[in-house]
C-alpha cells in the first residue's frame, strides 16, 4: 500500500481490486470505458459531493444570490472531472509502486489493462474539461482565473508521500477546497461561512487518513514512503488522528455557531462527535482488523449527514 492512503477511498483505490475480473460479452469499446470508469471509480466521485453542495445550498439561501441550473451543473462536472484528473494522474504517477504492491499489481496500468499513454491522454483531457467547466460560471470569473492553481495543487499531492510525512494534510488540504470553491463560483467572494466547512473537512479527512495508513507502515518504510505513522510509530498515529478528530468536532460546533443553523444540526453535531469516537474505538495498535469499517462505513455516514442534517435544519430548524 501507499502512505496517503485515503486516496484509496477517495481516488477510489480501498480494498484489493481485481481488474482482471471482466465481463466476457463486453465490446471492446465499452470493456474499455468500464476500465476507466474503475480506474477513477466514478462511483466514489459522490464522497466530496455534500460538503460541496452544502456550501451551494447556504450561498443559495443568500437574499442577494440567484439559483440558476447552470450552476449546478458547473459544480457537478467540476467536482467530476477535476477528480478524474486527480485520480488518473494519482494512477499515472504510482504505476510502479502499484506494481510493487502484491495488493494493487493487479490495478489496470500494472495488469496491462490500460496503456500509460492512455491514462496520460485521459489525465489531460479531464484537466482541460475541468477548467473548461469554470466557464460555466460566466460572468464570474473568479473561477476560471483559479482553475489552474487549483488543479495544479491537486496533482500535486500524488507526490507528497515522496517527501513529506504530512501528505495526509495535503490531501485534506486539496479536499478542502470544494466548498471555498463552491462559493467563489456562486457568489464570487471569498467567505468565512465555507472556510469552516473547509476545516471541518482538513481536519476530518486529514485524521482518517492517519488512521488507514497505519496498516500500511511497513510497506511504507519499506519503499521510503512518507506518512505519520511511519514517521512516528502506531501508537503516536493514533493519538494524533484523535487530536485532529478533536479539532474536528471544535470546527463543527464553531460553524453551527457561526452559520446560525439550529437544533437539527446541533444534534446532528453530536452524532458526528460519537461516530468519530466510535471510529476510533474501533482501530487499536495491535489490531487494526476492523480498519476498512472505521475507514469507509462510519465517514461515509459522516460525510452524507452532514449534507443532510444541514440542509434540513436550514430548512426546518429555524
Amino acid at each position: 500500500m501507499k502512505a496517503c492512503v485515503l486516496s484509496d477511498f477517495i481516488l477510489g483505490n480501498h480494498g484489493s481490486f481485481n481488474s482482471t475480473v471482466a465481463k466476457t460479452n463486453d465490446s471492446p469499446a465499452v470493456s474499455r470505458i468500464r476500465h476507466f470508469l474503475e480506474l477513477i471509480r466514478f462511483s466514489h466521485t459522490i464522497f466530496a459531493l455534500p460538503f460541496a453542495l452544502l456550501s451551494a445550498v447556504m450561498a443559495w439561501r443568500l437574499p442577494s444570490t440567484t439559483f440558476r441550473w447552470t450552476d449546478f451543473l458547473g459544480i457537478l462536472l467540476c467536482m467530476v472531472f477535476a477528480r478524474s484528473a486527480a485520480m488518473a494522474f494519482n494512477r499515472l504517477v504510482d504505476r510502479r509502486i502499484d506494481a510493487a504492491n502484491p495488493r494493487t499489481s493487479t490495478r489496470h496500468i500494472p495488469a496491462g489493462l490500460l496503456s500509460v499513454t492512455s491514462v496520460a491522454v485521459f489525465t489531460v483531457a479531464m484537466s482541460l474539461a475541468f477548467i473548461a467547466s469554470t466557464l460555466i460560471f460566466l460572468p464570474r470569473t473568479l473561477p476560471l482565473v483559479l482553475s489552474i492553481p487549483v488543479l495544479l495543487f491537486l496533482l500535486g499531492y500524488s507526490f507528497a508521500k515522496r517527501w513529506t510525512s504530512l501528505c495526509h494534510y495535503w490531501l485534506s488540504a486539496a479536499l478542502m477546497l470544494s466548498p471555498i470553491a463552491v462559493w467563489i463560483a456562486i457568489r464570487d467572494e471569498f467567505a468565512v461561512t465555507p472556510t469552516l466547512i473547509a476545516a471541518i473537512i482538513f481536519f476530518w479527512v486529514g485524521g482518517f487518513d492517519i488512521l488507514y495508513a497505519c496498516q500500511d507502515l511497513e510497506f511504507d518504510s519499506a519503499n521510503r514512503l512518507h506518512s505519520i505513522p511511519a514517521k512516528l510509530g502506531i501508537d503516536r498515529a493514533l493519538r494524533l488522528a484523535m487530536f485532529s478528530h478533536v479539532l474536528t468536532i471544535l470546527m463543527l460546533f464553531i460553524f453551527w455557531w457561526w452559520a446560525g443553523m439550529g437544533i437539527i444540526f446541533l444534534l446532528g453535531c453530536v452524532l458526528i462527535a460519537g461516530l468519530l469516537l466510535y471510529e476510533h474505538s474501533l482501530v487499536r495498535p495491535g489490531d487494526l482488523s476492523r480498519v476498512n469499517l472505521a475507514f469507509f462505513h462510519v465517514n461515509a455516514v459522516i460525510s452524507f449527514g452532514i449534507l443532510v442534517l444541514g440542509c434540513l435544519d436550514l430548512w426546518f430548524g429555524r
